[in-house]
């Protein structure tokens, strides 16, 4: 009997969550008819996210798609990361809470601004490509006559290039998947299939798994892309080796990965939950992809040496596979120490704020927990969310520096106390509150 093909999740514009097409047209934010969406609630009433899956699977996280994702699931070892099994229910319904917010301003919020998205991409891709030039152009300079400064000048502009490398991946991808940059379906489409292939990226594989954690932040039973608590270690010598300059081999493990997928593999439970043996198209697209990556990035590495350019391997194959560490900074804090199994974002989820150009590296994602509460409103805006919603909310620290001094201590206290619980600030309600 031939195996019926799932539809997939998409994002609704009415209300910014993830839905099924077919569930009887029911709007995420508040588990009404689609048409009530917009119908003012009162303060306190959260969203009623419903999700229907007919797969049965045990389910294990893996870290693949970026090494941010990657260096959490290694982190989660024993705990139902990589190398446990954690059983995950496909069946579930959460009434998330979500901050008030005024009808007008959550819709002017939605809003999408085709200038701004291509700003950023335009941006974001030839700063990436630019470092990659001046790269290859110290490369191409040096001799016996000037490598005492010209080595030290090839570093520094790798050390740029690279670090610029993990938001090209599923941080780039992740908002492209929201179809929030522009206003075109298309055009997110195909900005998406490019970071992900500049990037190796698993999109296919991400944007099923990432519309669960969208809907069961930090639920043990559901959501498998981040298991609490997270951990963390920098005591490994390769962990520095892949934050400051390269790991040959997380990249050699990231190309055995994707040749599995190539062939057809589905490893771990996580990803057998995501990418369900029963529906076999979804597999189908995601083995194809792997196959584009492989093709794709071969064809390119054969004519960069052919030609006698093959340190275009350096930046541009591999060119998103060192150098990790401002990446790691911004992605980590995310949901670090906060709580698992609880409706609220405000406590499983962290927000930050930091400088302009970390922020632009990480498309605004520093605003997470805004994110997180209204995902259709694009990462541009995310900063006048925050205004809009502020008062309802923990209180954010400034800066990487602060953020990890915040976490370092809440993890001084994990490892002293195992049942220690850290409850982040959260306002009283107040009269005053615009119910949306």
């Amino acid at each position: 009997m031939p195996a019926t093909r799932r539809r997939p999740l998409r994002l609704s514009r009415q209300c910014g969550q993830w839905r099924k097409p077919y569930l009887a047209r029911r709007c995420p934010l508040v588990g009404r008819p689609v048409s009530e969406a917009h119908a003012p609630l009162p303060a306190g009433v959260g969203s009623r996210v419903v999700s229907r899956r007919k797969t049965r699977s045990h389910c294990r996280s893996t870290g693949v798609g970026s090494r941010l994702h990657a260096a959490h699931c290694r982190t989660n070892r024993g705990r139902g990361g990589v190398s446990g099994t954690h059983s995950f229910d496909p069946d579930f319904r959460i009434d998330w809470y979500r901050s008030p917010i005024d009808r007008e301003v959550l819709t002017e919020l939605m809003q999408r601004n085709d200038l701004r998205g291509w700003l950023q991409t335009i941006c974001h891709l030839g700063l990436f490509f630019v470092t990659a030039a001046l790269a290859t152009l110290a490369y191409l300079n040096i001799d016996a006559s000037n490598w005492p400064w010209a080595l030290p000048l090839l570093i520094v502009a790798l050390f740029a290039h690279g670090t610029i490398g993990p938001f090209m991946g599923l941080i780039a991808v992740h908002e492209l998947q929201h179809r929030t940059v522009f206003r075109s379906r298309r055009l997110n489409a195909l900005f998406e299939k490019v970071y992900a292939f500049i990037s190796w990226s698993d999109y296919i594989w991400y944007q099923e798994s990432h519309a669960i954690h969208h809907q069961a932040t930090c639920h043990a039973a559901h959501d498998g892309e981040v298991l609490l608590p997270v951990r963390f270690s920098l005591r490994r010598w390769r962990v520095w080796l892949g934050l400051l300059a390269w790991n040959p081999r997380a990249t050699w493990q990231r190309l055995k990965l994707v040749w599995r997928h190539a062939r057809g593999e589905v490893r771990g439970d996580w990803y057998g939950h995501v990418l369900p043996e029963s529906d076999q198209a979804l597999r189908r697209r995601h083995r194809n992809w792997a196959r584009t990556l492989l093709i794709g990035h071969g064809v390119l590495a054969l004519a960069f040496i052919l030609t006698g350019n093959w340190f275009l391997i350096v930046v541009f194959t591999i060119g998103t596979q060192y150098c990790g560490w401002l990446g790691f900074l911004c992605g980590v804090p995310q949901h670090y120490g906060l709580n698992s199994d609880i409706p609220d974002f405000r406590m499983n989820t962290r927000t930050f704020t930091c400088s302009w150009l970390p922020a632009f590296y990480y498309w605004n994602m520093q605003y997470h927990l805004e994110h997180h509460m209204y995902p259709a409103v694009p990462f541009y805006n995310l900063p006048k969310l925050r205004k809009a919603i502020e008062q309802d909310l923990p209180p954010a620290t400034h800066g990487l520096l602060a953020t990890w001094r915040e976490m370092l201590a809440l993890r001084r206290n994990f490892l002293a106390d195992p049942s220690y619980r850290y409850a982040p600030a959260i306002p009283r309600p107040s009269a005053s509150m615009n119910p949306a």
